[in-house]
């Protein structure tokens, strides 16, 4: 039975041993508030007697950012009752998969600046985690278990080697507000970025994109998007790029854009737009110059004309081509108009075309026996019938 003199020394020592033990507020606070607990003996090892929660759960923030550690020490703190962990600034090149299956109350995680090419599948076994930060790692790729945290809200992968990113993202982590991965190799986003409803910012820029997804428009929270600096690589921006109800900061600078899509005119929450350092023809430089309002008029007024120029289409097939190439010659009946007849003579048929005024007047038009006997096989001819010379279409003569 260990004495309580010896619980007072092994307490000392893990405390000097795990400076920060406990802090007060969120891992990215500037001022860390530095609180020592008392570590009591369970089975040989040491747990964390927590300060209450607002719930009633014992659970505690464990600073051991800055301490130069390659690997994590080895201890038996009961990691359940761990909420924030901070890890940053070290030099950690792995994460032992048991250590973080363990931490099931986890809602915090700082890994950034450390030397970490992977990180463990287990981190799916964090159901409750909401910020994750993994920035300024060498990371080539993010687990696909990473969609199992669906709790998860901010996601910060900067500063890696990231060449993609989990294909299905965005139909597990719904409730991410925020994702930042630029500064790493990204070719493509996924298509599924699209149903990330909740997303206000996404931040991609100093990657190696070449297109975007095309269905962005479902993204109706999202207020910043930031795809600049990916240069020659981005040359188009998706028409869905306008659709986003909720922009207010569109940056897409120094890329290889030649023509913004004119749907950039239905941006009606825009306060930001960067443009500057792309081969913009459409709209042109004087447009830009003048700001963002000039530029969202002159989108409006192009899409506004493109649509007028759109053609109609026609009711009846076949019927349109034949106008046009000047195969149909069919009037409109009207009163006192009939082949053979001078336009002062009116009989009931006439009258009865008034009732019917609208209709074609078939008698206008030659019997198909006619036309089926051999002698007017001729006629059918391709060069004669597009003619717009027929004779045999034009119409009747008075």
């Amino acid at each position: 039975m260990m004495g309580y003199e010896q619980m007072n020394q092994m307490t000392l020592t893990t405390t000097t041993m795990m400076k920060n033990f406990n802090k007060v507020g969120p891992i990215s606070s500037p001022h860390k508030k530095t609180m020592r607990r008392s570590v009591s003996a369970i089975d040989g090892g040491a747990a964390a007697t927590a300060r209450e929660g607002d719930h009633g759960q014992n659970l505690e923030t464990l600073d051991l950012s800055g301490m130069s550690l390659a690997s994590l020490p080895a201890t038996s703190i009961n990691l359940a009752s761990i909420s924030k962990l901070d890890l940053s600034n070290n030099n950690i090149q792995q994460i032992p998969e048991s250590l973080v299956a363990r931490m099931l109350n986890l809602s915090a995680l700082d890994l950034h600046s450390n030397q970490l090419k992977t990180l463990p599948n287990s981190i799916g076994c964090l159901s409750k985690l909401k910020v994750l930060n993994v920035s300024g790692n060498n990371l080539q790729a993010l687990p696909k278990t990473i969609e199992d945290c669906r709790s998860l809200e901010e996601l910060n992968a900067n500063f890696n080697e990231l060449t993609l990113l989990p294909d299905t993202i965005g139909f597990e982590l719904t409730n991410l507000t925020k994702l930042s991965v630029n500064s790493n190799k990204l070719v493509l986003l996924p298509s599924s970025l699209g149903h990330l409803t909740s997303l206000r910012v996404l931040d991609a820029r100093l990657n190696r994109l070449v297109s975007l997804p095309e269905d962005l428009e479902n993204l109706v929270n999202l207020q910043v998007l930031n795809v600049s600096q990916n240069f020659q690589h981005l040359k188009t921006l998706p028409y869905s790029v306008g659709l986003l109800i909720s922009l207010v900061e569109l940056d897409v600078s120094y890329n290889g854009i030649r023509v913004l899509p004119d749907s950039i005119g239905c941006l009606r929450r825009i306060q930001k737009l960067s443009l500057e350092g792309n081969p913009l023809v459409s709209p042109p430089f004087e447009v830009v110059e003048h700001g963002l309002e000039a530029v969202k008029q002159y989108m409006s007024d192009k899409m506004t004309e493109s649509n007028n120029k759109t053609p109609t289409k026609k009711n009846l097939w076949g019927i349109g081509k034949m106008v046009k190439y000047k195969t149909f010659h069919g009037f409109i009946s009207s009163p006192g108009r009939s082949p053979g007849r001078s336009p002062g003579r009116r009989t009931s048929s006439d009258r009865h075309g008034e009732e019917r005024e609208g209709f074609i007047n078939v008698s206008d038009y030659r019997q198909i026996d006619g036309l089926a006997s051999p002698r007017h096989m001729s006629l059918f001819n391709p060069r004669r019938l597009l003619s717009p010379l027929s004779t045999f279409f034009s119409p009747p003569r008075y």
